[in-house]
Formats: structure tokens, C-alpha cells, sequence
């Protein structure tokens, strides 16, 4: 814990690197694109191999490319019966096909990794999940609902449902950005641009798990639960915001341990400060593994938070409350320390708007490849990893860094990590079309009988990118994978990611 605590704190200076060029405002970048994209949420059901019955609950963020065509990150979880902790991270294609003003026909495919709760009756094999789905749905204003035929099936294990009914809602939205050429341009917006969010916040704190809270195998719990995690927040008025947490168990021996919640929340200036700022949040989501009874894996959380503004942009925060699993064994009382970045706000007239720094963000695919990872039962074996990558930058050398994912090949099925970061980079080399750069990563990881000792793990690489058009870019790299305390695990790395990189202001 004290390893990431400093690593929040040591990315305090690269925040403050974070200004604008010295440019006068003279010829602004402007939004050069606007295409629409979406928020969809999905829950299918389907029989375990087990004979139990469960659903999948999902959410998937997708852009469209043309009419036709999106593509977008998403992510799985069980949200039913006795199977929480299951979850997969990947990507969604769809292709829609307009039927009349009101209705569209969707053909979507999902690819993700992940798994969870493994036995000799329910294998995932090494991680990897498709799911296609053909629907139907109707149109009112921005809203969209949907009904149609999807399969569940990991092609390398026994987990397979049958073709069934599956219910979707989704919000169309747009995704407005500036060219990544023009980074480090001033420019401004009516609007947000980019992924529309305010800020990232970087999270570390600690779980005190209740007496009355049990393992899968009744066994109480002893100790606290260590986690590390991030969120993505956007302000909708001064002082209310909602968001999307992610976190995964760091230390306490439950590694293997990941949630995902959505949140609300409401704060108010202290003593007249608006700078600090105290309130509280709740949240609600889906969350297990790492031996952790929670049920049928939905998690609610409440408390207060308390939250100061720095003068020079990022913001620091400490959080307090309560996480409960309603249908599980698990409830805990919780303090934790965030860190979080700015990256837009709140949109104004443009005529009011000061105006911003065109900084470059990519949103991505990895793959990665690590050929000596060590399992619990003594073997060791090679395991490959699918994982949404995202990336903006904070100067035109310096960059922060986050990535999610899980085992997609092997057999680590239900391994997963998340991890966070920065990273260097040089200017455009060969024609502004090549950049090296290198990254360090901390985070969490576990599940899939892979050896992590308590969670925490960190990784660092080498890379070279190259500018394949505008707004897509391939890059390979080559590093280490480890874990922080002792020599649990420790492994060389390939990574092939293919991004789409886009301009958004840092104000």
C-alpha cells in the first residue's frame, strides 16, 4: 500500500507539468469531428454447466465509424444465482441496419476475457468469450430498448449457454473531438470533447471485512482487504457528478477480487471554501471472486467524501463508508485516498469559454503475451491477454496511462488485473510518423490460479508506435511483469495494441 500511495503522490509534479504551450490564441484548433455514439446496457440469460442459472449484465460504450458501423470497449458480469465474480473485459462490433424513423435491426459481436469461479463441473479454459446477438429495437428521442436472440460460450472451456432472449437499453449520445494533429494547439469547445468525461481519479484505501462476513466456504474473514482501482467522473452541476468505478483486490490473500460500480454523488464548499468541499456518494454494481462471498455479485456502497481542489488542477480526496453484498456474505466499512487528474469540465458558451490545450488521447485494444507466468500448483505456462487500453497526455512528452483486462488464451481463464500509470514518449521521428517511448504501470491482478501473492503487481516496457492514418495507431512493445512484493511472480512481456487516438482540451 505504501508503493502506491507513493505512486499517487509522485504523479502530483506531472499533473502541474500539465499546462498549456506557450501559444497565443491567435489560430485555435477547432472540433473537426462529430460522430455518433452510444451507452448500451444488456442482460442475458443463460444455464451454468453446474446446472445453476444465471444472467450476465453488461455495459458497452460504442462509436460509430460510418452509418452503419460501431465498435466500442465493454464489460460482462454475473448479476444472478450463486455466480458473482464472474466478468469479462472486451470489445463490442455492431452493425445496425434502419428499418423505418423509429427502428433499427442490430448485429453485434462481442470478444472479451475474463471468467471466474472455476471447478471441475464449470471450466472457462483460457478466458476467452463471444457472444453475438441479432435484435430488434425501437427509438424514443435518445433512448433505444431492444429485444433478440445471443449466445454465451467460452470456445476453450465447458461454458456455453443456449441461444435465448436478451433485453438491451441504450442512450445515443455524440463523440465530438479535435484532429490528434493538432495537439498542443489552443482551441476551444461549446461542448465536451473526447470521451466526455471531467476527470480520472486513481484510488487506494483498505476493507475491514464484518465478523459476519464468510469466504465461498463459510470461513470468516480475517484482516483487511487492500484495493486499488480507478474512476472516471463527469460533473453534471457544480458540486454533483456520476461515474464509473473500477477496483480489484491489491493485498489481504482474496486476489482475484474486481467490481465494477456506477456512482452518484453531491458535495458542498466547507467554511465558504469552494476549493474543499465535503458530501457523500453512493454507488451500486457488480463486484467478487478472490474467494469473496457476494452472492449473485451486486454490491452497494455509501459514505461520505471529502474533497479539495488544488489551485494548480488535479484534486485530492478521501473517501469513507460502507460496501455490502445484499445477497452475499460480505459486508465492510471502508477509508481510502484518490487522486484524481482533470481532464474537462462542465460545458459553457463558447463565447464564455477560456479556451483550453489540444492534448491527444487513444483508446485501444491490447494484446499481450507472457510466456513464463507462474501458477499456484507449481506449473508455468504461457498466457496470452486481451485488455481496453487507454492513454492521454498531460505535455507533449509525458502521458498517463490506464489498462484493464483479463487471459483471453492458456489456462488462466478468470485471471484479471487493472493497472495505472505514466509513461514518456519522443517527439515524432521518420516523418512524424514513428514515436518511442517507454511506461510504468502499478496495480492489481489475480484469479485464474496465477501465483500474485497478495494482488499487487507492476509492470514496465519499451515501445514503438507507428501513425498508420490520422487516427489510428499500431504500436509493439517489449517489458517485465511482476509482482511488487516478493518474487511471486515475474515474467518478460510482448504487447501489440491498435489505437484511435483523437484530440480532446485540457483546460
Amino acid at each position: 500500500m505504501t508503493l502506491r500511495l507513493a505512486t499517487l503522490m509522485a504523479l502530483l509534479p506531472a499533473c502541474a507539468l500539465a499546462t498549456p504551450d506557450d501559444a497565443p490564441f491567435s489560430n485555435p484548433a477547432r472540433l473537426n469531428t462529430l460522430r455518433p455514439a452510444t451507452v448500451e446496457a444488456n442482460w442475458t440469460r443463460m444455464k451454468m454447466p453446474d446446472g445453476g442459472r444465471t444472467a450476465f449484465a453488461s455495459v458497452s460504450y460504442m462509436m460509430a465509424f460510418d452509418d452503419d458501423w460501431g465498435f466500442g470497449p465493454g464489460f460482462y458480469g454475473t448479476a444472478k444465482g450463486n455466480y458473482g465474480g464472474i466478468f469479462t473485459v472486451g470489445f463490442t462490433g455492431q452493425r445496425r441496419w434502419r428499418l423505418s424513423r423509429n427502428t433499427h435491426l442490430a448485429a453485434s459481436l462481442y470478444v472479451g476475457a475474463g471468467g471466474g469461479l472455476s471447478s471441475p463441473q464449470m471450466r472457462f479454459g483460457g478466458g476467452l468469450m463471444l457472444r453475438p446477438e441479432l435484435s430488434l429495437r425501437t427509438e424514443s428521442g435518445p433512448w433505444y430498448t431492444g429485444v433478440g436472440l445471443s449466445q454465451i460460450r467460452f470456445p476453450s472451456g465447458n461454458v456455453k449457454s443456449g441461444v435465448g432472449l436478451a433485453f438491451t437499453v441504450g442512450r445515443a449520445m455524440d463523440f465530438t473531438s479535435f484532429s490528434p494533429d493538432d495537439a498542443g494547439r489552443p482551441g476551444r469547445s461549446g461542448r465536451r470533447s473526447g470521451l466526455g468525461f471531467d476527470e480520472i481519479t486513481l484510488i487506494g484505501g483498505f476493507e475491514k471485512p464484518r465478523p459476519s462476513s464468510r469466504t465461498r466456504g463459510g470461513t470468516p474473514y480475517a484482516g483487511k482487504v487492500g484495493k486499488a482501482g480507478a474512476e472516471l467522473r463527469q460533473y453534471i452541476a457544480d458540486g454533483s457528478w456520476w461515474g464509473v468505478e473500477a477496483a480489484g483486490a491489491a493485498k489481504g490473500g482474496v486476489d482475484g477480487y474486481m467490481e465494477v460500480l456506477g456512482q452518484i454523488g453531491q458535495d458542498w464548499a466547507l467554511f465558504g471554501n469552494p476549493r474543499l468541499r465535503v458530501g457523500g456518494q453512493l454507488g451500486a454494481g457488480l463486484g467478487g471472486g478472490g474467494n469473496v462471498d457476494t452472492g449473485n455479485g451486486w454490491l452497494l456502497r455509501a459514505g461520505p467524501t471529502l474533497r479539495w481542489v488544488t489551485p494548480w488542477g488535479p484534486t485530492l480526496r478521501l473517501d469513507a463508508g460502507l460496501t455490502h453484498a445484499p445477497s452475499g456474505s460480505y459486508t465492510a466499512p471502508f477509508v481510502r485516498a484518490a487522486l484524481s487528474m482533470p481532464l474537462d469540465r462542465t460545458p459553457t458558451l463558447i463565447g464564455d469559454d477560456p479556451g483550453g490545450t489540444v492534448r491527444v488521447q487513444q483508446l485501444g485494444a491490447s494484446v499481450m503475451h507472457l510466456p513464463r507466468m507462474r501458477f499456484k500448483d507449481g506449473r508455468q505456462e504461457a498466457v496470452s491477454h486481451l485488455a481496453v487500453s487507454m492513454s492521454r497526455e498531460f505535455s507533449p512528452r509525458l502521458y498517463g496511462t490506464a489498462q484493464a483486462g483479463s487471459a483471453a488464451a492458456g489456462s488462466a481463464g478468470a485471471y484479471s488485473f487493472g493497472l495505472f500509470g505514466l509513461g514518456v514518449q519522443s517527439d515524432p521521428l521518420w516523418g512524424d510518423k514513428l514515436r518511442l517511448g517507454a511506461e510504468w504501470l502499478v496495480g492489481a491482478a489475480g484469479g485464474g490460479g496465477v501465483k500474485v501473492g497478495g494482488g499487487a503487481v507492476t509492470q514496465a516496457e519499451v515501445w514503438a508506435q507507428w501513425q498508420l492514418a490520422e487516427r489510428l495507431r499500431l504500436r509493439a512493445g517489449v517489458g517485465q511483469f511482476r509482482t511488487i512484493r516478493g518474487s511471486d511472480q515475474s515474467t518478460p512481456l510482448t504487447h501489440l495494441q491498435l489505437s484511435y487516438a483523437f484530440g480532446a482540451l485540457q483546460r
